[in-house]
């Protein structure tokens, strides 16, 4: 659509969602904004679908704010159609179906983003699904593969087993030849987890996964402080603790003496702030390495549900209630 501007210009524009004022999910909006344009090294993207997560639920309420140079519609990740080329980039056609990690925009029917995150899709994974592996598959190559070096033979753990992260660890870490062990809230959904490989599963409610894990070699959290303690205590000899949120807490007590008899590691990482070169890196790792797992069926993308992308406020309550298995996508309606 081409709206005139009160001088008499006229400009471009799209759909997108935007956040009237910080608060719940009825402060988003479909509304229109002006349309995004490629760079140089940039390729500008035909949004197909993007995905909920859970960085999304505090950007609307205002406490996480986008990087700088950033979009400010949310939106960690998409999938598409490359509609436009930047100055510069090679490797890509107009009209090649993609997906991509976003540093935010992706709640939109266009995008742009650096060639360096774009993705080309998975073998047997359709241009809609695929929205739902960029930010799951960059987080948890770099930080169960890349940074925590798990290994043929380890133990491996990770914490909220059902959600978008926890489904592809599971898989990730079981075609890696690891022994999986999980958490999650309900019988129901533990065994889901077990379907997709988890080997030992702990119900967080009712359950200590330090008595029922023993010992782990690498540990992916998103709680924070909450279950920092236990994480440690869980830790095997030369584990690696890698802390991906803070839903339980931003602040903890970290026992040295602990982490210093076991050698133990404890690493936090953020993959939304890095650099270009960095978040391409690991883009580039994920192709090579992962995309072919994914491609064998050894990991597939599981989505819970599915909803219009103008409707993001019913996909923001889904995701905050919890009880979707697999990831929240959004799909634009043409």
């Amino acid at each position: 659509m081409v709206p005139e501007l009160s001088n008499g210009i006229t400009v471009d524009c799209m759909r997108a969602i935007t956040v009237r004022e910080p608060g719940g999910p009825d402060v988003l909006e479909w509304t229109e904004v002006p349309d995004p344009a490629p760079g140089p090294g940039e390729v500008l993207i035909d949004v197909a679908a993007s995905a909920v997560n859970r960085a999304d639920l505090l950007q609307r309420q205002g406490l996480y704010p986008p990087p700088k140079g950033a979009s400010d519609v949310i939106g960690l990740e998409c999938s598409g159609t490359i509609a436009a080329l930047g100055e510069g980039v090679a490797g890509w056609n107009v009209g090649d179906e993609v997906c991509a990690l976003l540093a935010g925009g992706g709640y939109a029917e266009q995008v742009v983003v650096p060639a360096p995150q774009v993705l080309p899709l998975p073998a047997g994974v359709d241009v809609v699904t695929a929205a739902a592996l960029p930010e799951v598959a960059c987080t948890v190559w770099s930080n169960v593969v890349m940074d925590g070096r798990l290994k043929l033979g380890e133990t491996f753990l990770v914490h909220g087993g059902a959600g978008g992260i926890g489904t592809h660890a599971i898989q990730v870490a079981k075609a890696l030849g690891a022994t999986v062990a999980v958490t999650a809230g309900s019988a129901e959904r533990l065994a889901r987890c077990a379907e997709l490989g988890a080997d030992i599963t702990v119900n967080y409610r009712s359950q200590d996964f330090v008595a029922e894990v023993g010992q782990a070699d690498v540990v992916l959290d998103n709680m924070g402080a909450a279950y920092l303690g236990r994480n440690i205590d869980v830790l095997a000899p030369d584990g690696r603790l890698m802390i991906i949120g803070m839903q339980g807490g931003a602040k903890g007590e970290l026992p040295i003496g602990k982490l210093l008899t076991k050698r133990a590691m404890v690493m936090a990482t953020g993959l939304r702030g890095r650099s270009v070169e960095s978040k391409g890196a690991i883009v580039a790792q994920v192709r090579e390495h992962l995309w072919p797992l994914v491609g064998s069926g050894a990991v597939r993308p599981v989505v819970g549900e599915v909803v219009p992308m103008a409707d993001a406020a019913r996909a923001h309550r889904l995701l905050d209630e919890g009880d979707v298995f697999g990831k929240v996508l959004l799909r634009r309606e043409r």
